[in-house]
């Protein structure tokens, strides 16, 4: 692990002489520290969760613009964001242990899914033929489950007595799934069965210091992942090699997403209620 944090090291001096490094693009404050989500519409659009105030999802446009979306229903507070066909927006709704779906154009906001035995649903990925996967962390015992979500079946329990799952991704193949735990630093890799179900399970990599929050893959199927409290986004390639890590001005990096032509990477930080961009 030695060797491995000094090559991290050089690949972040590297990227900060060669211009990789984040700017801030929504002010500090501009949402509270729980943000979260993000994704983007097929216009650019980003969208997350608690802007100004919990309860709320953010708007800001491709120019920095910011305004409230929407405020969800009953008490309801989102974490993760993403964007099915047709450009339906999927919501972790963990207060009232939901899969939210919001028309963007409508506004209209309904439950796709509840679950009362759920810890409380986190983040999302969506798979294959939409199916929806969340991780579902309780952070009072250290411990999560994981599920599949669809429409006909509601919440399927895939895996309990997981460690704290928390950031989630889909291979852009739709043939691996991505989960990580928080406090016991590992990223695990599944098989995606035809049936959407998972198989074959194995550790991708594992860290000895600073947690793991949200995770996306880019188009050519590297992992982007949040390393909370050590404010980096690391890139691993599909067989969990390092390939370098940017550096963030913010320390507790909550989660991640792209431009739509992955040319822009966005990312909230929970410890000055902003996002941060990092031009690729």
């Amino acid at each position: 692990m030695k060797y491995i944090s000094i090559f991290c090291l050089f690949i972040i001096l590297l990227g900060c002489a060669t211009g990789y490094h984040s700017t801030e693009f929504t002010p500090e404050g501009s949402f509270t520290s729980g943000i979260e989500g993000p994704a983007t519409d097929d216009q650019g659009n980003l969208y997350a969760v608690n802007y100004k105030m919990q309860g709320t999802i953010g708007k800001v446009t491709p120019e920095g613009e910011g305004a409230v979306f929407v405020t969800l229903p009953n008490g309801s507070i989102g974490n993760g964001i993403r964007f099915g066909e047709n450009q339906d927006m999927f919501v972790a709704d963990y207060v009232n242990h939901n899969i939210l779906k919001i028309d963007i154009d409508l506004k209209y906001i309904e439950v796709f899914a509840h679950e009362p035995n759920a810890n409380q649903p986190n983040d999302i990925a969506i798979g294959p033929n939409n199916t929806i996967y969340a991780s579902d962390p309780n952070w009072a015992d250290s411990t999560g489950k994981l599920w599949k979500v669809t429409k006909e079946n509601g919440f399927e329990l895939l895996e309990d007595h997981m460690g704290t799952t928390n950031g989630i991704e889909v291979s852009p193949d739709g043939k691996n799934l991505y989960v990580n735990e928080s406090v016991q630093r590992k990223i695990w890799v599944y098989d995606i069965g035809d049936d959407g179900l998972i198989k074959n399970k194995e550790e991708f990599i594992s860290f000895t210091d600073f947690g793991l929050d949200g995770m996306r893959c880019d188009r050519e199927g590297n992992l982007y992942v949040t390393r909370y409290d050590k404010g980096t986004i690391l890139v691993l390639s599909p067989t969990g090699r390092v390939l370098k890590e940017y550096q963030l001005m913010g320390k507790k990096p909550s989660n991640l997403t792209f431009s739509p032509d992955f040319k822009t990477l966005y990312v909230t930080l929970a410890d000055k209620g902003n996002i941060e961009v990092i031009r690729l």
